[in-house]
Protein backbone atom coordinates (compact mmCIF):
# COMPACT_ATOMS: atom_id res chain seq x y z
CA UNK A 1 0.00 0.00 0.00
CA UNK A 2 2.85 2.39 0.84
CA UNK A 3 4.55 1.71 -2.50
CA UNK A 4 1.33 2.43 -4.42
CA UNK A 5 0.89 5.71 -2.54
CA UNK A 6 4.48 6.66 -3.26
CA UNK A 7 4.00 5.90 -6.97
CA UNK A 8 0.86 8.07 -7.09
CA UNK A 9 2.59 10.97 -5.36
CA UNK A 10 5.61 10.69 -7.66
CA UNK A 11 3.33 10.71 -10.71
CA UNK A 12 1.54 13.82 -9.45
CA UNK A 13 4.87 15.54 -8.89
CA UNK A 14 6.09 14.61 -12.38
CA UNK A 15 2.90 16.02 -13.98
CA UNK A 16 3.25 19.18 -11.89
CA UNK A 17 6.87 19.66 -13.02
CA UNK A 18 5.87 19.08 -16.64
CA UNK A 19 3.19 21.76 -16.28
CA UNK A 20 5.55 24.28 -14.65
CA UNK A 21 8.41 23.81 -17.11
CA UNK A 22 6.21 23.59 -20.24
CA UNK A 23 6.74 27.22 -21.41
CA UNK A 24 10.50 27.00 -20.91
CA UNK A 25 11.37 23.47 -21.95
CA UNK A 26 8.85 22.83 -24.74
CA UNK A 27 8.13 26.13 -26.48
CA UNK A 28 10.94 27.88 -28.34
CA UNK A 29 10.51 30.79 -30.73
CA UNK A 30 12.85 30.78 -33.72
CA UNK A 31 13.30 34.49 -34.42
CA UNK A 32 15.27 33.88 -37.61
CA UNK A 33 12.58 31.83 -39.40
CA UNK A 34 9.66 33.34 -37.41
CA UNK A 35 8.30 29.96 -36.36
CA UNK A 36 7.45 28.32 -33.03
CA UNK A 37 9.24 25.04 -32.31
CA UNK A 38 7.55 22.44 -30.10
CA UNK A 39 10.06 20.25 -28.26
CA UNK A 40 7.82 17.52 -26.86
CA UNK A 41 10.72 15.21 -26.03
CA UNK A 42 11.96 17.72 -23.44
CA UNK A 43 8.63 17.43 -21.63
CA UNK A 44 9.02 13.65 -21.52
CA UNK A 45 12.55 14.01 -20.13
CA UNK A 46 11.35 16.38 -17.40
CA UNK A 47 8.44 14.10 -16.50
CA UNK A 48 10.54 10.95 -16.38
CA UNK A 49 13.40 12.60 -14.47
CA UNK A 50 11.16 14.22 -11.86
CA UNK A 51 9.26 10.92 -11.39
CA UNK A 52 12.47 8.94 -10.81
CA UNK A 53 13.98 11.55 -8.49
CA UNK A 54 10.78 11.86 -6.48
CA UNK A 55 10.45 8.08 -6.08
CA UNK A 56 14.12 7.70 -5.07
CA UNK A 57 13.76 10.59 -2.63
CA UNK A 58 10.73 8.99 -0.95
CA UNK A 59 12.53 5.65 -0.79
CA UNK A 60 15.57 7.23 0.88
CA UNK A 61 13.36 9.09 3.37
CA UNK A 62 11.61 5.86 4.31
CA UNK A 63 14.96 4.11 4.74
CA UNK A 64 16.13 6.96 6.96
CA UNK A 65 13.03 6.73 9.17
CA UNK A 66 13.43 2.96 9.44
CA UNK A 67 17.10 3.41 10.37
CA UNK A 68 16.20 5.91 13.10
CA UNK A 69 13.67 3.47 14.59
CA UNK A 70 16.17 0.62 14.40
CA UNK A 71 18.88 2.72 16.05
CA UNK A 72 16.48 3.69 18.84
CA UNK A 73 15.67 0.04 19.48
CA UNK A 74 19.30 -1.12 19.30
CA UNK A 75 20.85 -2.66 22.39
CA UNK A 76 23.10 -0.64 24.67
CA UNK A 77 26.33 -2.70 24.22
CA UNK A 78 26.50 -1.97 20.50
CA UNK A 79 25.93 1.72 21.14
CA UNK A 80 28.72 1.74 23.68
CA UNK A 81 31.06 -0.02 21.25
CA UNK A 82 30.34 2.62 18.57
CA UNK A 83 30.92 5.44 21.03
CA UNK A 84 34.18 3.84 22.18
CA UNK A 85 35.42 3.57 18.57
CA UNK A 86 34.49 7.16 17.81
CA UNK A 87 36.27 8.50 20.87
CA UNK A 88 39.31 6.19 20.72
CA UNK A 89 42.35 8.04 19.38
CA UNK A 90 43.97 4.77 18.25
CA UNK A 91 41.06 4.28 15.87
CA UNK A 92 42.06 7.41 13.92
CA UNK A 93 45.83 7.16 14.32
CA UNK A 94 46.63 5.43 10.96
CA UNK A 95 44.46 7.98 9.14
CA UNK A 96 46.17 10.84 10.97
CA UNK A 97 49.64 9.51 10.07
CA UNK A 98 48.73 9.13 6.38
CA UNK A 99 47.21 12.64 6.31
CA UNK A 100 50.34 14.10 7.94
CA UNK A 101 52.62 12.42 5.38
CA UNK A 102 50.41 13.58 2.51
CA UNK A 103 50.32 17.23 3.60
CA UNK A 104 54.05 17.36 4.34
CA UNK A 105 54.95 15.87 0.96
CA UNK A 106 52.34 17.88 -0.98
CA UNK A 107 54.74 20.61 -2.29
CA UNK A 108 57.17 17.96 -3.48
CA UNK A 109 54.51 16.25 -5.61
CA UNK A 110 52.22 18.94 -6.98
CA UNK A 111 52.63 22.19 -8.90
CA UNK A 112 52.66 25.74 -7.55
CA UNK A 113 49.04 26.22 -8.61
CA UNK A 114 47.97 23.19 -6.56
CA UNK A 115 50.00 24.44 -3.59
CA UNK A 116 48.20 27.79 -3.75
CA UNK A 117 44.82 26.05 -3.75
CA UNK A 118 45.76 23.87 -0.79
CA UNK A 119 47.07 26.90 1.11
CA UNK A 120 43.70 28.58 0.63
CA UNK A 121 41.92 25.44 1.85
CA UNK A 122 44.11 25.34 4.97
CA UNK A 123 43.32 29.00 5.66
CA UNK A 124 39.63 28.12 5.55
CA UNK A 125 40.36 25.30 8.00
CA UNK A 126 41.65 27.94 10.43
CA UNK A 127 38.59 30.10 9.86
CA UNK A 128 36.23 27.14 10.22
CA UNK A 129 37.84 26.08 13.50
CA UNK A 130 37.57 29.64 14.82
CA UNK A 131 33.90 29.90 13.88
CA UNK A 132 33.37 26.41 15.34
CA UNK A 133 34.10 27.92 18.78
CA UNK A 134 31.29 30.45 18.39
CA UNK A 135 28.71 28.36 16.51
CA UNK A 136 29.61 24.74 17.21
CA UNK A 137 30.58 24.94 20.88
CA UNK A 138 28.83 28.04 22.25
CA UNK A 139 25.79 27.80 19.94
CA UNK A 140 25.90 31.51 18.94
CA UNK A 141 24.87 31.95 15.30
CA UNK A 142 27.38 34.42 13.84
CA UNK A 143 26.77 35.61 10.27
CA UNK A 144 29.31 38.45 10.41
CA UNK A 145 32.44 36.40 10.99
CA UNK A 146 34.02 37.82 7.84
CA UNK A 147 34.36 41.18 9.65
CA UNK A 148 37.09 39.80 11.92
CA UNK A 149 38.77 38.30 8.86
CA UNK A 150 38.78 41.78 7.28
CA UNK A 151 40.16 43.33 10.48
CA UNK A 152 43.17 41.01 10.40
CA UNK A 153 43.82 41.56 6.70
CA UNK A 154 43.58 45.35 6.87
CA UNK A 155 45.65 45.51 10.06
CA UNK A 156 48.57 43.95 8.18
CA UNK A 157 47.95 45.91 4.99
CA UNK A 158 47.74 49.32 6.69
CA UNK A 159 50.59 48.82 9.15
CA UNK A 160 52.82 47.44 6.41
CA UNK A 161 51.92 50.27 4.03
CA UNK A 162 52.36 53.15 6.51
CA UNK A 163 55.01 51.85 8.91
CA UNK A 164 56.73 49.04 6.98
CA UNK A 165 56.04 46.44 9.69
CA UNK A 166 56.56 42.83 8.65
CA UNK A 167 54.39 39.74 8.78
CA UNK A 168 55.71 38.28 12.04
CA UNK A 169 55.29 41.59 13.87
CA UNK A 170 51.67 41.99 12.72
CA UNK A 171 50.51 38.37 13.17
CA UNK A 172 49.94 38.74 16.95
CA UNK A 173 48.58 42.27 16.40
CA UNK A 174 45.98 40.92 13.99
CA UNK A 175 44.97 38.26 16.52
CA UNK A 176 44.64 40.86 19.31
CA UNK A 177 42.64 43.27 17.12
CA UNK A 178 40.35 40.41 16.09
CA UNK A 179 39.74 39.55 19.75
CA UNK A 180 39.01 43.21 20.59
CA UNK A 181 36.49 43.49 17.76
CA UNK A 182 34.96 40.20 18.91
CA UNK A 183 34.39 41.73 22.36
CA UNK A 184 32.96 44.90 20.76
CA UNK A 185 30.47 42.74 18.87
CA UNK A 186 29.73 40.60 21.91
CA UNK A 187 28.66 43.41 24.25
CA UNK A 188 25.60 44.62 22.24
CA UNK A 189 24.31 41.08 21.58
CA UNK A 190 24.55 39.61 25.09
CA UNK A 191 20.76 39.49 25.44
CA UNK A 192 20.09 38.23 21.93
CA UNK A 193 19.82 34.66 20.68
CA UNK A 194 18.73 32.71 17.61
CA UNK A 195 17.59 34.68 14.55
CA UNK A 196 17.97 38.06 16.27
CA UNK A 197 21.61 37.33 17.04
CA UNK A 198 22.20 36.24 13.43
CA UNK A 199 20.68 39.47 12.06
CA UNK A 200 22.77 41.72 14.35
CA UNK A 201 26.03 39.90 13.53
CA UNK A 202 25.16 40.07 9.83
CA UNK A 203 24.69 43.83 10.18
CA UNK A 204 28.04 44.13 11.99
CA UNK A 205 29.82 42.37 9.12
CA UNK A 206 28.20 44.68 6.56
CA UNK A 207 29.06 47.78 8.62
CA UNK A 208 32.75 46.84 8.65
CA UNK A 209 32.72 46.22 4.89
CA UNK A 210 30.97 49.51 4.12
CA UNK A 211 33.40 51.44 6.33
CA UNK A 212 36.34 49.91 4.48
CA UNK A 213 34.71 50.66 1.14
CA UNK A 214 33.77 54.30 1.79
CA UNK A 215 36.45 55.64 4.15
CA UNK A 216 39.00 56.43 1.45
CA UNK A 217 41.39 58.34 3.71
CA UNK A 218 41.75 55.34 6.01
CA UNK A 219 41.39 52.19 3.87
CA UNK A 220 41.90 53.56 0.31
CA UNK A 221 38.29 52.65 -0.49
CA UNK A 222 37.38 50.20 -3.28
CA UNK A 223 40.86 50.52 -4.78
CA UNK A 224 42.31 48.55 -1.89
CA UNK A 225 45.94 48.28 -0.82
CA UNK A 226 48.53 46.62 -3.07
CA UNK A 227 52.20 45.61 -2.82
CA UNK A 228 51.89 44.10 0.65
CA UNK A 229 55.04 42.33 1.76
CA UNK A 230 55.10 38.54 1.87
CA UNK A 231 56.35 36.71 5.00
CA UNK A 232 60.11 36.86 5.43
CA UNK A 233 62.48 34.06 6.31
CA UNK A 234 65.55 35.40 8.17
CA UNK A 235 66.04 38.19 5.57
CA UNK A 236 66.66 35.61 2.82
CA UNK A 237 65.48 36.59 -0.66
CA UNK A 238 63.06 33.93 -1.88
CA UNK A 239 61.64 33.41 -5.34
CA UNK A 240 57.89 33.35 -5.91
CA UNK A 241 57.84 29.55 -5.96
CA UNK A 242 59.88 29.33 -2.76
CA UNK A 243 57.63 31.89 -1.04
CA UNK A 244 54.58 29.82 -2.06
CA UNK A 245 56.04 26.67 -0.50
CA UNK A 246 57.19 28.59 2.59
CA UNK A 247 53.71 30.09 3.06
CA UNK A 248 52.16 26.64 2.64
CA UNK A 249 54.21 25.17 5.49
CA UNK A 250 53.57 28.29 7.54
CA UNK A 251 49.81 27.84 7.20
CA UNK A 252 50.16 24.14 8.10
CA UNK A 253 51.95 25.18 11.30
CA UNK A 254 49.20 27.70 12.12
CA UNK A 255 46.52 25.07 11.43
CA UNK A 256 48.21 22.59 13.80
CA UNK A 257 48.49 25.32 16.43
CA UNK A 258 44.79 26.13 15.96
CA UNK A 259 43.74 22.49 16.26
CA UNK A 260 45.75 21.95 19.44
CA UNK A 261 44.42 25.11 21.11
CA UNK A 262 40.80 24.55 20.06
CA UNK A 263 40.93 20.92 21.21
CA UNK A 264 42.35 21.98 24.58
CA UNK A 265 39.73 24.70 24.90
CA UNK A 266 36.95 22.23 24.13
CA UNK A 267 38.03 19.97 27.01
CA UNK A 268 38.67 22.84 29.43
CA UNK A 269 36.38 24.49 31.96
CA UNK A 270 35.45 27.30 29.56
CA UNK A 271 34.78 24.74 26.81
CA UNK A 272 32.31 22.85 28.99
CA UNK A 273 30.70 26.20 29.85
CA UNK A 274 30.27 26.90 26.11
CA UNK A 275 28.60 23.51 25.59
CA UNK A 276 26.31 24.13 28.57
CA UNK A 277 25.41 27.54 27.12
CA UNK A 278 24.61 25.93 23.78
CA UNK A 279 22.39 23.22 25.27
CA UNK A 280 20.32 25.38 27.67
CA UNK A 281 21.12 28.99 28.42
CA UNK A 282 18.75 29.26 31.38
CA UNK A 283 19.98 26.05 33.02
CA UNK A 284 23.57 27.15 32.36
CA UNK A 285 22.98 30.41 34.23
CA UNK A 286 21.14 28.60 37.03
CA UNK A 287 24.19 26.37 37.59
CA UNK A 288 26.29 29.46 38.39
CA UNK A 289 28.05 29.96 35.03
CA UNK A 290 28.68 33.59 34.16
CA UNK A 291 26.75 33.92 30.91
CA UNK A 292 28.27 37.31 30.03
CA UNK A 293 31.86 36.18 30.43
CA UNK A 294 31.19 32.89 28.58
CA UNK A 295 29.68 34.62 25.54
CA UNK A 296 32.35 37.31 25.36
CA UNK A 297 35.09 34.68 25.63
CA UNK A 298 33.55 32.72 22.76
CA UNK A 299 33.33 35.79 20.51
CA UNK A 300 36.85 36.95 21.41
CA UNK A 301 38.59 33.59 20.94
CA UNK A 302 36.66 32.81 17.76
CA UNK A 303 37.58 36.21 16.29
CA UNK A 304 41.25 35.71 17.24
CA UNK A 305 41.71 32.99 14.63
CA UNK A 306 39.87 35.05 12.01
CA UNK A 307 42.28 37.94 12.65
CA UNK A 308 45.30 35.64 12.23
CA UNK A 309 43.84 34.15 9.04
CA UNK A 310 43.24 37.65 7.70
CA UNK A 311 46.91 38.53 8.18
CA UNK A 312 47.88 35.34 6.31
CA UNK A 313 45.41 36.19 3.52
CA UNK A 314 46.90 39.67 3.04
CA UNK A 315 50.43 38.21 2.99
CA UNK A 316 49.42 35.54 0.48
CA UNK A 317 47.59 37.76 -2.03
CA UNK A 318 49.71 40.93 -1.41
CA UNK A 319 46.49 42.87 -2.12
CA UNK A 320 43.30 43.51 -0.14
CA UNK A 321 40.10 45.37 -0.94
CA UNK A 322 36.56 45.28 0.54
CA UNK A 323 35.25 43.01 -2.25
CA UNK A 324 37.09 40.08 -0.64
CA UNK A 325 35.02 40.32 2.57
CA UNK A 326 31.39 40.00 1.54
CA UNK A 327 28.55 38.10 3.20
CA UNK A 328 29.18 35.14 0.89
CA UNK A 329 32.45 34.54 2.72
CA UNK A 330 30.61 34.37 6.06
CA UNK A 331 28.12 31.97 4.48
CA UNK A 332 31.02 29.80 3.31
CA UNK A 333 32.57 29.72 6.79
CA UNK A 334 29.23 28.72 8.30
CA UNK A 335 28.71 26.08 5.61
CA UNK A 336 32.08 24.54 6.49
CA UNK A 337 31.07 24.22 10.14
CA UNK A 338 27.58 22.86 9.39
CA UNK A 339 28.72 20.43 6.70
CA UNK A 340 31.65 19.10 8.71
CA UNK A 341 29.74 18.82 11.97
CA UNK A 342 29.29 21.46 14.65
CA UNK A 343 31.69 20.92 17.52
CA UNK A 344 33.87 18.45 15.59
CA UNK A 345 37.43 19.47 14.73
CA UNK A 346 37.95 16.63 12.25
CA UNK A 347 34.59 17.36 10.64
CA UNK A 348 35.45 21.04 10.12
CA UNK A 349 38.74 20.07 8.43
CA UNK A 350 36.95 17.68 6.06
CA UNK A 351 34.19 20.22 5.38
CA UNK A 352 36.74 22.92 4.48
CA UNK A 353 38.59 20.58 2.13
CA UNK A 354 35.35 19.59 0.39
CA UNK A 355 33.91 23.08 -0.02
CA UNK A 356 37.16 24.76 -1.10
CA UNK A 357 38.83 22.07 -3.20
CA UNK A 358 35.75 20.67 -4.97
CA UNK A 359 34.87 23.89 -6.90
CA UNK A 360 38.47 24.17 -8.10
CA UNK A 361 38.56 20.62 -9.42
CA UNK A 362 35.08 20.82 -10.97
CA UNK A 363 35.84 23.72 -13.27
CA UNK A 364 35.02 21.43 -16.21
CA UNK A 365 31.43 21.46 -14.91
CA UNK A 366 31.42 25.19 -14.18
CA UNK A 367 27.88 25.60 -15.55
CA UNK A 368 26.51 23.06 -13.08
CA UNK A 369 28.90 23.64 -10.17
CA UNK A 370 26.49 25.63 -7.97
CA UNK A 371 23.67 23.24 -8.82
CA UNK A 372 25.74 20.29 -7.60
CA UNK A 373 26.84 22.26 -4.55
CA UNK A 374 23.24 23.11 -3.61
CA UNK A 375 22.04 19.55 -4.18
CA UNK A 376 24.78 18.12 -1.95
CA UNK A 377 23.97 20.60 0.83
CA UNK A 378 20.25 19.76 0.66
CA UNK A 379 20.97 16.02 0.79
CA UNK A 380 23.30 16.53 3.75
CA UNK A 381 20.73 18.55 5.67
CA UNK A 382 18.04 15.94 5.08
CA UNK A 383 19.94 12.69 5.58
CA UNK A 384 22.76 13.75 7.89
CA UNK A 385 21.89 17.04 9.59
CA UNK A 386 24.56 16.49 12.28
CA UNK A 387 27.29 16.85 9.62
CA UNK A 388 29.89 14.50 8.18
CA UNK A 389 31.46 13.82 11.58
CA UNK A 390 29.17 14.78 14.43
CA UNK A 391 30.58 15.90 17.74
CA UNK A 392 30.44 12.93 20.13
CA UNK A 393 28.45 13.67 23.24
CA UNK A 394 30.12 12.33 26.36
CA UNK A 395 27.97 9.86 28.29
CA UNK A 396 28.63 8.31 31.65
CA UNK A 397 27.21 4.89 32.51
CA UNK A 398 26.99 3.98 36.18
CA UNK A 399 26.86 0.24 36.88
CA UNK A 400 23.88 -0.85 38.98
CA UNK A 401 24.62 -3.32 41.75
CA UNK A 402 22.68 -6.52 42.02
CA UNK A 403 21.33 -5.54 45.47
CA UNK A 404 19.99 -2.26 44.07
CA UNK A 405 18.29 -4.17 41.26
CA UNK A 406 16.61 -6.38 43.82
CA UNK A 407 15.42 -3.39 45.82
CA UNK A 408 14.09 -1.72 42.71
CA UNK A 409 12.34 -4.91 41.60
CA UNK A 410 10.70 -5.46 44.92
Amino acid sequence: MKHITALKNSLLISFWFMFLTFPIMVIRVNTIENVVEWRWMNMLYVGFGSFVLSFVWRYLISRKEAGVKQAAAADTPSKRLTERLLTDSAFYRPVQIMAAVFFLAFPLIFSTYQINIMTTALMYVMLGLGLNIVVGLAGLLDLGYVAFYAVGAYSYALLNHHFGLGFWAILPVGAILGALFGILLGFPVLRLRGDYLAIVTLGFGEIIRLILENWNEFSFGPSGIANIDRPGFFNIDLSLEQVTVYLYYLVIGLCLFTMVVVNRLKDSRIGRAWVALREDEIACQAMGIDKTKTKLTAFALGATWAGMAGVVFAAKTTFVNPASFTFMESAMFLSIVVLGGMGSITGVIIGAMILILTPEYLRAFSSYRMLLFGAVMVLMMVFRPQGIIAGVRRMYHFPVKQSEKGIGGS
